[in-house]
């Protein structure tokens, strides 16, 4: 059975909006995966999560050379690719060096004291969440300090940590998985590395 653009969708966002209500928990979009029957140049979960979100009157911007993925979700969705710096939603897929990712988030619009909701939300692919560093979130929607495996480095959380200073100014981080896994990261969250 081919995606449910309006069905499908609807439970791809109550999962996101779990995921942001409770940082670092887990949800599977891969039973909706299983209905996206055409090749795409992203994963299925990102896929899935730029379908949801975006709509005419949202922006995005998709880092890399992907023109064929930039036409599809605009057809799809009626959001206007725009320059990084301007954009509502920035994707960042699995083939991008990190100093891309470091690049987006820098340069990414982090609203204003007036309207902070107008910043951007970054998407991130990682082949596999839970894997990687173990870092430690709390913050709104953790009852405790919660661990969490994240292909997350060091240097990209200090560029957050900068990026997010000053709240309610700030991004928010969706991660998906090639086995459609979704994690979420709001401003609000913070994230440390464990103590060895």
């Amino acid at each position: 059975m081919p995606l449910d653009y309006v069905h499908d969708t609807q439970a791809v966002f109550r999962k996101v909006m779990d995921c942001m209500a409770q940082p670092g928990k887990t949800n599977s979009l891969a039973k909706q995966m299983i209905q996206i029957d055409h090749p795409i140049d992203c994963y299925h979960s990102t896929f899935l999560t730029m379908v949801t979100l975006l709509d005419s009157e949202a922006t995005f911007h998709i880092k890399g050379n992907h023109t064929p993925l930039v036409q599809r979700i605009s057809q799809l969705t009626l959001a206007k690719h725009v320059k990084e710096s301007e954009a509502d939603f920035i994707i960042i897929t699995a083939d991008l060096p990190q100093a891309g990712l470091i690049s987006a988030i820098q340069s990414a619009k982090n609203g204003s004291l007036i309207d902070p909701q107008l910043s951007a939300t970054i998407i991130i692919e990682t082949p596999k969440l839970s894997s990687g560093q173990e870092w430690l979130l709390s913050g709104p929607g953790i009852k405790k300090a919660k661990r969490i495996k994240l292909a997350y480095s060091q240097t990209i959380n200090q560029a957050r940590e900068e990026k997010n200073q000053e709240f309610p100014l700030g991004i928010d981080i969706v991660i998906t998985d090639q086995v459609g896994k979704l994690v979420c990261l709001p401003r609000t969250t913070v994230i440390s590395e464990v103590s060895k």
